[in-house]
C-alpha cells in the first residue's frame, strides 16, 4: 500500500467512525414487555425488575445526591430513540445519583433510560393525582438537540443555505 492510500483509508475510517454516535445500551437484563402502566399496577411484582424506557422530559429537580426527572414516555425504535409519532404511554421518574445540569436535561429534550424499578411515587398532573413508576437509573443518553431521523448531521452538496 502506498502512503496516499493509507492516508485514504485512514480518513475514511475516521469519517465513518464519527458519523456512527449511537449509544450502546446495554439491555441484557432489560424487560422490554414492560410500560409505565404495568409497572403501576403490580409494583410488588415488579419492583427490581430492569426496563428501559424513554421520551420526553417535562421537567427535572435537583436534590441534595440526587436529580430526577419527570418524562411522558414513548415507544423506543431499535436504537432506543424516543417515537414521538406513537401514542405516549404514561409518565415516570428517573432518578439519578448526584446532579443534572437542568438546563441541559430541560423540558422537551429526549432521553433514554435503562435502569431499576424502586417503587411509585404519587403526585399530581395539574390538580389531578397522579402515579408514578420510579426508575433509578443505571444508564441514561440525553439525545442530541435536533432530531436525527430529519437532520442527520451528515450534508453534501454545493450551493447557499439559508435557516
Amino acid at each position: 500500500m502506498t502512503n496516499k492510500s493509507l492516508i485514504a483509508a485512514a480518513l475514511a475510517l475516521l469519517i465513518l467512525t464519527g458519523c456512527s454516535n449511537l449509544p450502546k445500551f446495554d439491555t441484557r437484563q432489560v424487560d422490554r414487555s414492560l410500560i409505565p402502566s404495568h409497572v403501576v399496577s403490580d409494583i410488588k411484582t415488579l419492583k427490581g425488575k430492569t426496563i428501559m424506557w424513554g421520551g420526553t422530559i417535562l421537567s427535572g429537580k435537583n436534590f441534595k445526591d440526587s436529580s430526577r426527572l419527570e418524562v411522558l414516555a414513548y415507544p423506543l425504535d431499535s436504537d432506543g430513540w424516543p417515537e414521538r409519532d406513537q401514542k405516549p404511554l404514561g409518565r415516570f421518574y428517573v432518578t439519578e445519583k448526584g446532579y443534572l445540569e437542568t438546563a441541559d436535561y430541560a423540558q422537551g429534550r429526549l432521553i433514554t433510560v435503562i435502569g431499576t424499578v424502586t417503587g411509585v411515587i404519587k403526585a399530581t398532573v395539574g390538580e389531578s393525582p397522579y402515579t408514578y413508576p420510579n426508575i433509578q437509573s443505571q444508564q441514561l443518553h440525553l439525545w442530541d438537540k435536533f432530531d436525527r431521523k430529519s437532520n442527520t448531521g451528515v450534508h453534501f452538496g454545493i450551493g447557499v443555505m439559508f435557516h
